[in-house]
């Protein structure tokens, strides 16, 4: 099941993994995918902290305390489900969520943020970022 955006001839396949600087414009959302996204508690985590605007992967790592390679593959995986974004400057990627104009993102996102107050880990982690690297956790 597809959740379509205003224009079809933008139709872009899931699961491109090159940096971008912009959001995609126009995806497709594959609602089951998404779910799927949502039901992995570190995938979770991984979104409540870009709430806070974007993150260096190092800053994900740290909080997370989680190997470079996991917090990498769990980013993949919300970048193949447009998500979120990233780019890339220098050495180091940065990710950020994805900015939508489909009302289904918008309220994805809206849970994730509701999340946080009912998910003990997700509040943790955003008192974490805010003492680990002094970023903004808009709490």
């Amino acid at each position: 099941m597809r959740v379509e955006t205003d224009s079809l001839k933008n139709y872009n396949r899931l699961g491109g993994y090159s940096c971008q600087e912009k959001p995609i414009k126009n995806p497709d959302y594959d609602v089951e995918k998404i779910f799927r996204a949502l039901s992995d508690l570190t995938r979770l985590r991984i979104l409540n902290l870009l709430r806070g605007g974007e993150l260096c992967v190092c800053d994900l790592i740290d909080v997370l305390e989680l190997p470079q390679s996991t917090v990498s593959r769990h980013l993949a995986y919300l970048r193949k489900v447009n998500l979120v974004t990233a780019r890339k400057d220098g050495l180091w990627h940065y990710y950020q969520l994805v900015a939508s104009d489909v009302k289904f993102i918008r309220k994805v996102l809206e849970c994730v943020a509701a999340a946080n107050e009912a998910v003990g880990a997700l509040h943790k982690d955003r008192e974490s970022l805010q003492s680990t690297c002094g970023c903004d956790s808009n709490d």
